[in-house]
């Protein structure tokens, strides 16, 4: 798994940005409309579209929370580096990383290999993630995102 020292020397890795409320609110509608894409895909069969977009849910939905701190990264696995971090500051439920982890490895299966893994979908589960992360967005304050950022600034 990358770390996030790793990823801060890798050129398109982890990096601080001006925090930005409107891409965070994008990322987040990007996250809701996949949600809306995946209820009109659970009974096509398509194993490859069901776990590439319910995979973007939940990227979306954490990268939404990114933007909000001023973080960038283009490295997924960096991303799910940065997850970690946001459990350990109790801002994603504990566990999320190794979730999005599995859901990274079994879209990566499905899209590109054709493997056609089966994908279980609890939408009532992905919903109430949606939830806890509009309610994280909504009450983010200035003082935890200089926490955050501070840490990955000293690494």
């Amino acid at each position: 798994m990358a770390t996030i020292d790793w990823c801060k020397r890798q050129e398109k890795g982890i990096k601080l940005v001006e925090p930005n409320e409107n891409l965070s609110k994008e990322y987040f509608a990007n996250a809701e409309e996949s949600l809306r894409v995946l209820r009109a895909l659970k009974d096509t069969g398509s194993n490859m579209w069901l776990a590439t977009t319910k995979y973007y849910i939940e990227y979306f939905a954490v990268y939404s929370i990114l933007m909000k701190i001023g973080i960038k990264c283009e490295i997924h696995d960096c991303t799910i580096a940065l997850v970690t971090l946001l459990e350990e500051e109790r801002i994603i439920p504990e566990g999320f990383a190794d979730i999005l982890s599995a859901d990274k490895e079994l879209r990566i299966d499905n899209q590109y290999y054709l493997k056609n893994k089966p994908v279980a979908i609890d939408f009532s589960e992905l919903a109430e993630f949606l939830l806890h992360v509009r309610g994280v967005l909504e009450s983010l304050g200035n003082g935890k995102i200089r926490e955050i950022r501070r840490r990955i600034a000293e690494g």
